[in-house]
């Protein structure tokens, strides 16, 4: 990639980086731009080793020489440019080396990404980016398989997903499903059984759920603020509840996966040795 060195902010090249702390612009810009931000060192690492290809990168002077050899594959422009003046473009302070706007990857389609799962995580409506990313990072370290996203969940490749992720949004397999009513017979379909994590009278504690486990699991988690849907609830086989004590009712939701997945991912793999 070619090195360019900024003292300006005219390069219309460098609108991909404008103004990233916008929230709302960010959510719509980045899907139907066809980009997505890598921000960090370790995580444009990992994009690109996905297959991933940088539009363009923006680099502290100091980290040029770490960059610049991970591109060496790549055309496109590297930024170079004064602290503050990249401060100025993207309305915050750069501490983590660089970012990189990437072409957005095409979402493969459902039946390839669970193909050869035996567990994966359904995000239904999970507007926090950060428990987007965290939900993923659990996904990679507890050896699930694949994470599937609603058509209003938030964008799992904005930049706060994917650097609270670790950059593992861009290792584990995901895709959007569509509404309920041809979600919940694809996955049925496939295999899966339906554990639908909420607070319902006639809910199932983790513990007695994997006592039997499935052998295909979608574990699906609902929003923040009011859980999982009706439908969602309807749809699925088994509704399943984390035991609290001390009178807290429920865990943050990224928290709640976390637990759900260990200690289903634990019961599957016990069940088949």
């Amino acid at each position: 990639m070619q090195t360019v060195r900024i003292d300006a902010l005219d390069d219309p090249r460098l609108d991909d980086y404008a103004r990233l702390t916008d929230v709302a612009l960010r959510r719509v810009r980045e899907p139907e731009g066809g980009l997505y931000i890598a921000e960090s060192n370790t995580v444009i690492e990992r994009a690109l080793a996905a297959g991933h290809v940088p539009r363009s990168v923006l680099v502290q002077e100091k980290w040029l020489p770490e960059v610049l050899p991970m591109l060496a594959e790549h055309d496109g422009p590297v930024f170079v440019g004064p602290d503050a003046l990249l401060e100025e473009l993207t309305g915050f302070r750069m501490h983590r080396g660089a970012l990189a706007a990437m072409q957005r990857p095409a979402e493969p389609a459902l039946a390839d990404v669970v193909r050869d799962a035996r567990l994966v995580v359904v995000l239904e409506d999970i507007v926090d980016h950060t428990n987007v990313g965290a939900v993923f990072r659990s996904v990679a370290g507890l050896g699930a398989d694949a994470v599937l996203v609603s058509p209003r969940c938030a964008d799992p490749l904005y930049r706060r997903s994917v650097r609270v992720s670790m950059g593992t949004v861009l290792q584990v397999p995901w895709t959007r499903i569509g509404e309920w009513a041809d979600a919940g017979p694809a996955l049925r379909a496939a295999g899966f059984h339906l554990a639908a994590m909420a607070l319902k009278d006639d809910s199932v504690p983790l513990d007695a759920f994997v006592q039997d486990v499935p052998e295909r699991v979608a574990l699906v988690m609902g929003t923040e603020g009011d859980g999982l849907s009706a439908r969602a609830v309807a749809t699925a086989d088994t509704v399943v509840r984390i035991p609290m004590a001390h009178g807290v009712d429920s865990l943050n939701v990224a928290a709640a996966s976390a637990v759900g997945l260990w200690a289903v991912a634990h019961a599957q793999r016990a069940a088949r040795s």
